[in-house]
């Protein structure tokens, strides 16, 4: 039962990452057949993590009241909607709005499909089904791209109702997947005073960090390695090699998390992270950066399995709703996404690309020292089984 449940919630993640990562290679299309200008393109690709933001709370609510399985029905039922919305879409205000949506969409889909994983799964396995669920959800992002080109060629509205339809297909695997409904649903007001707790704020930091990572990274290395003579192909091939270490590396990450705690692979994360965002600025050789982009990517998603285990272990120690866990995840990953793609472009512009790495560079030592000094209050040890 819970191999298939994994499998399940694997898909759906799968099918989230592949619409979120399909559109990069998509915005020459859409600048030449609508006019999309950078600014519009910026726009559109920040409606997605906006439209996550805004439906988080929501999700966990939803996950409270109405249980995981209604939660993903809902997310699943939105998906398939926003993907032909946007297959279709021939106007700049009809594209963000159905980008817009499909964030909401997996808000639902993502707080309902984990937390419905991790209630099904022994504590001391937590890890290593987020790091499994998140592999998951790295080969959707490797797809991702693939679509988008294939959907340039073949036609928007083809390709994205090729994805709907898959929807459609994992949303009646999930009805019929058997699943507890709550007895009595928490208020959230247990998500409110969540936030007053300083393990749970400092949880929160640990998935916002990551974030910033990679929404400076995505933002700042494709520019560079333009500058250094690559074209779009070889700084595809980078995230690409990039994406398939960090899927393989995440189970093994949260397999260990679960067994020898969660600060060693923190710790570890912080310091590949400290070195990375420290070098990252200077090579100007191509294959000197791309060597390096792969390996800080590496460190940067080491944090993912255990500190969003930390959360879901602060949440049962609270007597939270895991829904109400993964609903402050997204709420951390969507500032940090769109927050480390826009600030890190507009300091770089404003300055140098330097800044934003000693600046990131600076939050992972000031981490690491204050994580060395509060680990027994953060409880960075393994799940009891």
């Amino acid at each position: 039962m819970l191999r298939r449940l994994l499998f399940l919630v694997g898909a759906i993640v799968l099918i989230d990452t592949t619409f979120f990562a399909a559109l990069t290679p998509l915005l020459p299309h859409y600048a030449h057949t609508i006019g999309l200008s950078k600014a519009s393109a910026g726009l559109l690709q920040a409606m997605y993590p906006i439209g996550v933001l805004v439906a988080s709370v929501a999700g966990g609510v939803a996950v409270a009241r109405f249980g995981v399985k209604a939660t993903v029905l809902l997310g699943l039922a939105i998906l398939p909607v926003s993907t032909v919305a946007f297959g279709f879409a021939t106007t700049e205000w009809q594209l963000d709005l159905a980008r817009f949506i499909q964030g909401m969409s997996s808000a639902f889909s993502w707080t309902g499909g984990l937390a419905w994983l991790v209630a099904a799964a022994p504590s001391s396995r937590r890890g290593e089904l987020i790091g499994s669920a998140f592999a998951a959800a790295i080969v959707g992002a490797l797809f991702g791209p693939v679509l988008g080109a294939v959907a340039s060629f073949t036609g928007t509205r083809a390709a994205f109702s090729v994805v709907a339809a898959l929807a459609i297909v994992l949303a009646v695997a999930a009805a019929r997947t058997p699943s507890a409904v709550p007895e009595h649903a928490q208020s959230p007001r247990v998500l409110v005073s969540a936030l007053g707790s300083r393990r749970i704020l400092g949880c929160i930091w640990l998935c916002l960090l990551p974030a910033l990572l990679f929404g400076n990274l995505s933002v700042l290395v494709p520019l560079r390695l333009s500058v250094l003579g690559w074209g779009a192909a070889a700084v595809g091939a980078t995230f690409l090699v990039s994406a398939g270490f960090e899927a393989v590396a995440s189970p093994i990450v949260g397999r260990i998390s679960d067994r020898r705690g969660r600060f060693l692979p923190i710790r570890v994360a912080l310091i590949g992270s400290i070195v990375g965002t420290a070098l990252l600025p200077w090579p100007d050789k191509p294959i000197v950066l791309a060597v390096l982009v792969i390996l800080s990517s590496l460190a940067f998603g080491i944090f993912w399995p255990p500190a969003m285990s930390m959360i879901t272990d602060a949440a049962e120690s609270r007597g939270m709703d895991y829904g109400y866990a993964f609903a402050l995840v997204n709420l951390a990953w969507a500032p940090g996404q769109a927050g480390g793609s826009a600030l890190g472009g507009g300091i770089a512009a404003a300055t140098s690309d330097a800044v934003p790495y000693v600046i990131l560079c600076i939050l992972c030592a000031v981490t690491l020292v204050v994580l060395q000094r509060h680990r027994a209050a953060l409880a960075l040890r393994p799940a009891s089984s």
